[in-house]
């Protein structure tokens, strides 16, 4: 894209809004699940959202709203999640948005199991929670459902808008 003032050439920042959409896609996946977690009555004692609340208030002392870690889980799966996919898009591994968003998620699970469960005391991979392996396995759906999603649709918004 050229800049009509100075001629130089910009980089094109049309990627932005494919990432966005890509993850606002991954994340209505993701509350999904969620929601059918809720209602099912799946691991009824495994929720990461209230974790990260009493870790939230035990840091800053005060009384955090049960919304500001689903706010947070947005924001992160939107925009921070979302525009790392793109920027690392073209060397992950395999041929489609699919299996793009099957090892970004991978490698994110692999991430939270290890460094952000252990951060709100449920040790790795949630082990602590006392609940098996039943925890890690249900974090690897969640991240995967919404990686799954994300890499079909950025892949999808590539093709369809080069």
């Amino acid at each position: 894209m050229i800049n009509r003032r100075s001629g130089l050439t910009l980089p094109d920042r049309r990627w932005i809004w494919k990432a966005l959409v890509a993850g606002l896609c991954g994340m209505i996946a993701h509350w999904l699940l969620m929601y059918f977690k809720s209602r099912s009555g799946l691991l009824p004692t495994f929720n990461p959202y209230a974790t990260l609340q009493v870790t939230l208030s035990r840091v800053t002392g005060e009384t955090v709203n049960p919304i500001v870690p689903r706010v947070l889980s947005f924001l992160n799966g939107f925009i921070v999640i979302s525009l790392m996919f793109r920027l690392i898009y073209r060397w992950l591994p395999g041929r489609n948005g699919a299996v793009k968003g099957f090892v970004y998620g991978f490698v994110g699970w692999a991430m939270m199991g290890l460094i952000f469960f252990p951060l709100l005391g449920l040790g790795a991979f949630a082990l602590n929670a006392g609940l098996g392996i039943s925890p890690a396995l249900f974090s690897l759906a969640m991240v995967q459902t919404y990686s799954l999603v994300m890499g079909m649709v950025y892949d999808a918004l590539n093709t369809r808008f080069p």
